[in-house]
This record gives structure tokens, sequence and C-alpha cells, in this order.
């Protein structure tokens, strides 16, 4: 007999089987000797009440043999099979390609960055000397701004798609089982590198492709039909369907786009900040108490605020991380955060943003590239406000809200370094006083939040794509060419690591009904 319960365990003791055993037995009213077993599918942390608990959804085996289940997964050979071409070694790139593998297709993989272990040197050179590869950099590379830029695996697209068999694709190429239950999965920056690389074996084993330092200069179109792609090293590569999965940070394939007069539109996104926290002080907040037990984990926050009718709110929200610096030229600043998997490091930092609507902005809203010129342009202020190598404008968060520039800055973790201005003279007036009005109300729904200890590092600007790749509803291709299938973050179809990766599979389904 199996029955389904919720079970409350103190931390600590959330994976001691005989713990669950007894407090399973005890919400049946049972013997524990008549548990055979406890299967937990979803857990969450409680912090509402004075004490903070775990809970736990569970399956209780009674006098039945409890056999944990495995993930490893089997694929078919498709060396042979026909070709898809897919654009993007990020997870919507990755996941096509397994979808296609799955399929009989054959995946052929163009990365225009490097393999995953290759770009480390390129990311250090970027933290310690300020130095961006506009091929590889936290962005561009195998695995895409996910693989070195955090992991997080929360998502509410849950009606995009099967989540839980994303997360067990990851589970059976080296993530811990943990992230099937979790309410807020989260792999770790320090794991991803070898579950991406895992990834990649499984595709050339399979008889798939994957081709790296190779950029896709032009699309092969005739007779409103995809014919293949060239390279930037003049190569030519033939398909009848492409999956175009670059990410929201390929601006030269949105240039190609427009070269190429194929239909595009500008999109709204949001931007801001990213704020960073001791990570005490979230702690005591969020925990309720002076110090945090060692058996949980440290604590996150999620804040929301309608300013003069626009959304203000956090994004991307690191607990134990540090700020990254991920532009993606020379001459603009971009941060983002991270956390590795035992979220250790002694920060908090979250993106902070402003929605931002077609109506903010000024220019031609037939113009695609008019929200990405925008964009684009704040973070060349930041740049030029950093004075350089990629120093980042910063501003303490009291300071900031009084309009007064701050005398120094707090430790923090961006290894380019900060500079302290006052981030009016890079956020538009707009953006910088909904900010300016929200930090206050965050201050009063979370203790602690709204303190001087806590800076603002200019700019969280990459959010999401300002620029919308169109696609029918139904088949995924793009409205003028047959076989061109725009997906992921990139073509503004997803938000994160999970919904692209679905996005990637639907793609790919629907790439497989034409060939």
């Amino acid at each position: 007999m199996i029955k389904e319960i919720e079970i409350v365990c103190p931390p600590g003791q959330q994976d001691d089987q005989e713990v669950l055993k007894r407090l399973s037995a005890a919400a049946l009213n049972i013997s524990p000797q008549k548990v055979t077993g406890v299967q937990v599918y979803k857990r969450s942390i409680d912090a509402r009440g004075r004490r903070v608990v775990y809970r736990m959804q569970v399956k209780v085996y009674i006098d039945e043999a409890h056999h944990p289940e495995t993930y490893t997964q089997q694929y078919p050979n498709v060396k042979d099979g026909k070709p898809v071409i897919i654009v993007g070694a990020g997870p919507a790139g990755l996941f096509a390609a397994l979808q296609c593998i799955e399929m009989g297709l054959k995946p052929i993989i163009i990365e225009r960055g490097k393999a995953v272990k290759d770009r480390r040197r390129d990311l250090a050179n970027i933290n310690k000397q300020g130095l961006v590869n506009p091929e590889s950099n936290y962005c561009f590379g195998e695995g895409g701004a996910g693989t070195y830029s955090d992991g997080k695996l929360y998502t509410r697209s849950t009606k995009r798609g099967d989540v839980n068999a994303v997360l067990k694709t990851f589970v059976a190429h080296g993530a811990t089982e943990d992230i099937l239950v979790d309410a807020r999965p989260h792999i770790g920056t320090n794991k991803l590198p070898q579950i991406i690389t895992a990834i990649r074996e499984t595709i050339l084993q399979a008889g798939g492709e994957v081709l790296f330092d190779a950029k896709v200069t032009e699309l092969l179109v005739q007779f409103d039909k995809i014919g293949g792609v060239k390279l930037a090293s003049g190569e030519v590569l033939k398909a009848n369907a492409v999956i175009l999965a670059t990410g929201h940070s390929a601006r030269d394939v949105f240039e190609m786009l427009r070269r190429q007069g194929i239909l595009m539109e500008a999109k709204p996104f949001a931007l801001g900040v990213r704020i960073e926290h001791p990570q005490e002080i979230i702690d005591r907040a969020q925990y309720h108490c002076e110090v945090r037990d060692e058996a949980l984990p440290p604590s996150y926050y999620n804040l929301v605020e309608q300013v003069d009718g626009r959304g203000v709110f956090s994004f991307c929200m690191c607990p134990g991380g540090i700020i990254a610096p991920c532009a993606t030229e020379a001459d603009e600043i971009v941060v983002n955060g991270w956390s590795p998997s035992k979220r250790n490091n002694p920060f908090a930092n979250s993106g902070t943003v402003v929605q931002i609507n077609m109506e903010d902005v000024k220019g031609d809203n037939a113009d695609p590239f008019k929200m990405l010129d925008f964009q684009h342009s704040i973070e060349q202020l930041a740049f030029k406000a950093g004075g350089g190598k990629l120093v980042a404008p910063a501003q303490r968060m009291v300071d900031f809200v009084n309009g007064r520039l701050s005398i120094d800055l707090p430790e923090n973790s961006y290894l380019p370094g900060t500079k302290s201005i006052e981030l009016k003279e890079v956020l538009p007036d707009w953006i910088n006083d909904r900010l300016r009005n929200a930090l206050p109300m965050f201050g009063k729904k979370m203790k602690g939040y709204y303190t001087n200890e806590a800076i603002l590092v200019g700019v969280e600007s990459r959010t999401s794509s300002p620029i919308k790749i169109p696609r029918d509803k139904e088949t995924f291709q793009h409205p003028q060419i047959a076989g061109l299938f725009p997906c992921g973050e990139g073509a503004g179809y997803a938000g994160g690591i999970i919904s692209a990766a679905i996005d990637g599979i639907n793609c790919a389904v629907a790439a497989g009904k034409i060939i």
C-alpha cells in the first residue's frame, strides 16, 4: 500500500530516512515497523512561524517494497538521420538536440563560443582584467548564459511542457536528485559545467554534431523556405529545419535578420540594478533569528511593488551569491548574479528592475531595434560612469533613495570593482524615481532590507530579450520562412533555464513534423 501525505520535519533531518519513516508512521497512526520506505516528491521551507520547518509531500510505502527510481536515459543512434541545424548551445539548443535524437533526427549544434571548460580563461580575463571576448563570455559559449551565471531551475512555465522530464534529464547527466523535490531547485554554477559536458557527450555518442567557434552569418532562404546556414568561415550547412536558439544577448544575430529582411518586433523588458546585502541580513529577516541554523540554506526573497503604473520587482535572487560582469561588448556594463551549489558566499544579491513598456521609450514602435538601442545606450552610460575595465557604477541603498553620493562603498562581490557615483547619472529619471520609491516599501515588507549596508550596482539590463522574433503559435515556424523555428530567450519565448529547455523541446517536436 502507498499513501501520499504531508509531514513536517525539523531542519537537518529532512534527508534521514529513519526520521521520515517515524514522522510518516505518526501521521498515519501506524507502527513505524510497517513503513518500508518514504519517497519525498516535494519539499519546501516554511518560515512563517517562530520555528522554521520543512514541509514535505511524501509517498509512504506500507508493507511494500520501495525501489528508488533510476534516471539513466537511452538514446538511439542518429548518425544517418535527417539533419536539424540548431544555432546556439544554451539550454534551448541542448534540449532541442536531445529531443531531435529521441525522434531519430540528427542535430547539428552550431555554437559561436567555446566548449564549457575552455570558457574559463575568458571569464578570468573578464573578472581580473576587465577584458571582454565578444565570442566567449558569461553569455556566449557552451551551456549559454546559465552555465556560469547560476543554474536556477525554478519556473512558472508548467503549462508549456513537462518540467519534471527536464529535471530528470539533468539528474541523468549528474545533477543531484534534490532538484526533483525542492520547491526552488538549483544546481549551482560550480556543478553545471560537468553536467553540460555530459549532455554534449550524450549528443555526440548518439551521432549528433557540436561545432564550437562557429558563427552563423547568413540564413539560406529560397522561395520562403529555409535551406540551411552559412558560417563566418564560408562553410555552408544544409538542412530543411533550423532552430534559432541564440540567447537574448546575440545582437549580431538580430542584425543578420535585419540585413536579410526577416521580420522582428520590439519587445518590452525590464531594467534596473543588482542589489547586494550581507547574507546574514536576509537570513535574519526571513528566518526570524539572529543567527541562521546551519541546517538551513541561506535564505532568498521575492519582492514586488507597483509604482506609478509600473512593476518594480526583484529578479534572479542569488542567496550566498556573487555579482558577475556579463557584458558581451567592450564598451558596456551589464551585471548579473550567480550562486555556487552550497550558496556559501557571504553576500545575497538580486536584480531589482523596473518594467519598461513601449511607450516609455522614445522612437518608432515599428522599429524592432527601438528597445534594444535603449538597452544598449544605458549599458554604455554605465561603462563611462565606471571609468573603464568593467568597473561598475554603484551607490549605497539609503544614499540612493536620498539622492546623495556615497562617501564610500561597502565590501561586495563584484570582482572588477565598483565606483561610487549617483546612479541617476546612468538611469533615466522614470526608472530612477520608481526604484527610489520602491526600496523603502520593500523595507516595510522585509525587516532590515532597507539599509545603507546594501549596495546598488548598475546596470541589470539583460532580464529578457528586447526583441521578439515572431512565430506561428501552432507550427512554431517564422511567419515568413518555412522551416525556421525562433526559439528560447533570444526569440522572446523563455525566461530561464527550464522554460528555455521546454521551448527547445517544443521547437524540435515541431521541426520533426516538417522533415
